[in-house]
């Protein structure tokens, strides 16, 4: 909380500098910081009760950075269900890259073409992933059915969006803050991207017939990133994703004695 205090007085401090697209840069990292705190309390890992984590967590996803938590409670609830099962584990469903022959062998058009290079335009599509997450969030709260919490993450997303595109147009020339809200979503993309992508894409991806115990279904579609005590801050505690897989309410200072269990 204090970054994001130190950012704001930054930008005020800077003016009408292109050094302001330093800070956007710091946003997009210190956004994605507060995105794995949000994924934390979805886990139950940060406070005593459900309820609470439920309330800290709406906080921090859909007012810091601006994403929908029933959208990502639901998503990310299946994906754990069934990681890397065909038709089940939402995060490899068919859409701008795709992650079965069956996919790719449907597509058909521009979309074909793409998929068939998909391997060369994924790093240059992360800057993109950010925007997609907010599209994607605002988009499922306006479906047509039940969503608990609906009411209130229309406001704060509204709160949200509204005090910081106001401060950023109001702060920074028309180019300089298309400029800067350019940057920090694509910062934001690529760090989100690219702190998810090593966990899962690579491993086996289980057929949608398979039959698979807990154990089996967990560990194996699952990969962990080495790298010691400052992975682990940079990703989340992600890096431990076999031991955030089998224990997801275990909270992120106790994932490497975790891994001791594992191991």
């Amino acid at each position: 909380m204090l970054a994001l205090v130190g950012a704001v007085v930054g930008m005020v401090l800077l003016g009408a500098s292109w050094l302001q697209l330093l800070i956007a840069a710091a946003l997009g990292l210190l956004f994605t910081q507060f995105a794995f705190l949000g994924h934390e309390a979805a886990h139950r890992q940060v406070l005593a009760s459900g309820p609470a984590n439920d309330r800290f967590g709406r906080v921090l996803a859909t007012f810091f950075v601006g994403m929908s938590y029933s959208w990502w409670m639901n998503k990310h609830t299946r994906h754990h269900g069934n990681p890397n099962k065909a038709g089940k584990d939402p995060d490899i469903a068919a859409g701008t890259v795709v992650f079965t022959p069956e996919d790719a062998a449907s597509s058909t058009g521009l979309r074909a073409w793409i998929i068939r290079r998909q391997g060369w335009f994924f790093l240059p599509l992360l800057p993109l992933a950010g925007l997609d997450m907010h599209r994607a969030s605002i988009a499922s709260l306006f479906a047509r059915k039940p969503i608990k919490g609906r009411a209130v993450e229309l406001t704060l997303l509204a709160v949200r969006f509204g005090l910081y595109l106001g401060f950023v147009f109001w702060l920074l020339p028309l180019g300089m803050a298309f400029a800067f809200l350019g940057v920090q979503v694509a910062v934001f993309g690529v760090y989100m991207a690219s702190s998810f992508a090593p966990n899962h894409i690579g491993m086996p991806i289980v057929p949608a017939d398979a039959k698979l115990d807990f154990l089996d279904k967990q560990v194996l579609t699952s990969r962990n990133v080495s790298g010691g005590w400052w992975m682990t801050a940079l990703m989340g505690g992600l890096n431990y994703q076999i031991e955030h897989h089998l224990f997801p309410s275990m909270p992120r200072p106790h994932l490497n004695r975790g891994r001791q269990l594992v191991l």
